[in-house]
């Protein structure tokens, strides 16, 4: 076993002893930017390591996140295990508030892994990305198929030696005999999901919810074994939304990424650049100053809100009520125009920077936000009125689709529909990043985790929210937009046009991109939908090696199947309502 140093000590010190009657199994520890051990272990002993660390006291009880990287270019990999491909396996511990991380190292001869789904429930789906893009076989999986990609697509995509760009293809055809084969490959077969076709010579209906169903929020499709109103089983079936952002981020330069960033949950805006810029600015050592953390925090809570108000109205038009989205809306009209105000944007900013944000706050930009502030509590409180506690609403949604805090850790819920079991996890007062730490508001709880415990969590997290932007109103620091950082965003142009050095950096900057040093970053934010993260690779370059993004979206819907068997229709209808989620945060 040979050991290096880790950038957490203190999770190193607690951690190293969990391994103890697995010593022989330990091949080394990776010194990383990451903020939790990083171990390499054999492969074969992986699942009995997984299993263990599920059951120690104060377990790692969440598998929080599980990929892989092609290792064959990477040029910096020092002191590291030989390998072509590498599997990681991330788990979270809500009750120790650490994180620590698996990887197993594999050679191109032999490419595969067993499953742990016989220890995490959600590695299902994550075992299935990591056979769809880069080939690794799952040994043992109860269905390994594509997930992202269609049934017939050839080649991994996020192998090395797959082409980046549309113009490194042949031109697409499809024949009517091409389209006759894609129409088959779609065909739902029960028997390879173990699925039966009748019971007790009543035979089950399968239908197909989506792709294209306002119910299903986007192009997902769900394939329901009925039996009569009663959802006997159901199948989620997901990539119809896959632009492949982790691929694009091998082509783009650190910088030029930030924009891709914004379309992942396309309803999160900036709150989707501040894991990626932090992460980046681990990478290249980056602090930025107080006024930079406070406005991200005051722009992320904003963007908070409105996600929060399109949740709502149409966690409601999906039980039948047909008015809260037009005063939903409505009230996301104002935010926007603030966030216009200040951005210059509206759903896609792409504001943040790394070092800083775009340019300076207006001027007047405390009376813009301040007249949102004056304008939401009333409204909020209207909506619980009006909505929450409407007797049809509470019929609707009370104890229906309900799970418990352990069920939610086992399928890697995280967010609200945590929050909503009573599981007190929230990022920003667990782990604060970008100054949260100096911020006083509550972390909002329910008990029953069902569909009415999740509408009104986000009423309540919409309330916190207004309470931070209106501290960042009157505490906010002055100082610079951004750091003063050779790294950072474009100098101010007074000094470009003083000194030569500082023009030349701009231009090498804007033209190349920064360099950043080899090395590996993560970092987690509390989303809008749940913890979102990046987990970048440098290797010395423009721009990045591998780019993990975890979105929250993703484990929410695999989890469906097991709240839905043996319930109904609507409550899957509710369901689909409260999860809050977008497929393009599930499908990247």
């Amino acid at each position: 076993m040979t050991t290096g140093t880790v950038d957490n000590p203190q999770a190193n010190a607690d951690n190293g002893h969990l391994l103890d009657q697995f010593r022989e199994d330990v091949l080394h520890v990776q010194s990383t930017l990451t903020g939790m051990p990083v171990f390499w272990v054999r492969r074969e002993s992986l699942v009995d390591i997984l299993a263990h660390l599920k059951q120690v006291p104060a377990p790692f009880s969440m598998l929080y996140d599980l990929s892989a990287v092609d290792e064959r270019l990477r040029s910096h990999r020092d002191g590291l295990p030989a390998s072509d491909f590498t599997v990681f396996y991330h788990l979270l511990s809500v009750e120790r508030n650490e994180d620590l991380m698996l990887k197993v190292a594999l050679d191109e001869s032999d490419l595969r892994v067993p499953t742990v789904t016989g220890v995490f429930a959600n590695a299902s789906w994550y075992e299935r990305e990591v056979w769809d893009l880069f080939g690794i076989h799952v040994e043992g999986h109860p269905h390994l198929a594509r997930i992202l990609m269609p049934p017939t697509w050839e080649g991994h995509p996020l192998r090395k030696d797959y082409p980046a760009r549309a113009t490194e293809f042949d031109p697409y055809t499809l024949t009517v005999e091409g389209q006759g084969e894609e129409q088959e490959a779609m065909r739902f077969e029960p028997e390879a999901w173990g699925m039966q076709r009748e019971r007790d010579g009543a035979e089950f209906m399968f239908l197909n919810l989506g792709p294209n169903h306002p119910s299903a929020h986007g192009a997902f499709r769900i394939v329901l074994q009925l039996d009569g109103e009663e959802v006997v089983d159901c199948v989620p079936d997901i990539g119809y939304h896959h632009r492949g952002a982790e691929k694009m981020a091998e082509r783009q330069s650190w910088h030029s990424f930030i924009p891709y960033t914004d379309r992942i949950d396309y309803t999160g805006g900036v709150m989707n650049n501040l894991p990626y810029v932090l992460a980046v600015e681990k990478l290249a050592g980056i602090e930025v100053p107080d006024r930079v953390k406070t406005i991200r925090v005051m722009m992320a809570e904003m963007f908070r809100i409105t996600s929060h108000l399109l949740f709502l109205g149409t966690y409601l038009q999906d039980l039948g009520a047909m008015s809260p989205v037009f005063y939903t809306f409505s009230d996301r009209q104002r935010g926007y125009e603030v966030i216009e105000g200040i951005t210059g944007f509206r759903m896609h900013p792409a504001w943040y920077r790394i070092g800083g944000v775009a340019q300076d706050l207006p001027r007047g930009w405390e009376k813009l936000v301040q007249g949102f502030l004056d304008w939401m509590p009333p409204r909020l409180r209207e909506y619980e009125k009006a909505m929450m506690e409407n007797a049809l609403v509470r019929e609707r949604t009370r104890h229906v689709a309900a799970f418990n805090t352990a069920e939610a850790l086992e399928w890697g819920v995280t967010g609200p529909n945590l929050r909503a079991t009573g599981c007190n996890f929230d990022l920003r007062k667990q782990r604060p990043y970008s100054g949260y730490e100096h911020f006083d508001f509550e972390v909002p709880l329910a008990q029953n985790g069902d569909v009415f415990d999740r509408g009104q969590l986000r009423i309540d997290e919409m309330r916190q929210s207004l309470r931070i932007i209106q501290q960042c109103v009157d505490h906010m620091p002055t100082g610079d937009y951004k750091a003063d950082h050779p790294l950072t965003t474009p100098p101010p142009r007074e000094r470009m046009l003083q000194h030569i050095e500082t023009l030349i950096t701009h231009f090498l900057q804007v033209s190349w991109g920064p360099v950043l040093k080899p090395q590996e970053s993560l970092q987690m934010v509390e989303a809008t939908k749940g913890i979102n993260s990046y987990y970048l690779t440098s290797d010395g370059n423009t721009m990045s090696y591998r780019t993990r993004i975890r979105t929250p979206s993703f484990p929410h819907l695999q989890q469906i199947p097991a709240v839905m068997r043996g319930g109904f229709v609507p409550d899957l209808i509710a369901h689909l309502g409260s999860i809050d989620f977008v497929m393009a945060d599930v499908d990247r």
